[in-house]
């Protein structure tokens, strides 16, 4: 499993739902559709994003050692 960092490509807004389909070993595109159908459920799906947006660290460029 790759490490969760939101990805410097293939990012729409945030890079959270590319960052979690990295993850769990899916495509951007359904974990982008997970997302929205979940919204229309109630709870704080929205809020959960934009948390995870503030909180997952960017991915590193290929080219640093750091």
């Amino acid at each position: 499993m790759a490490a969760l960092a939101r990805p410097r490509d293939g990012r729409m807004i945030g890079g959270v739902c590319a960052a979690l389909a990295r993850r769990f070993g899916t495509s951007a595109t359904t974990m982008r559709v997970i997302f929205l159908v979940s919204c229309l459920l109630p709870g704080p799906q929205f809020l959960l994003y934009l948390a995870l947006w503030l909180l997952l660290p960017q991915e590193k460029p290929a080219g640093t050692a750091w």
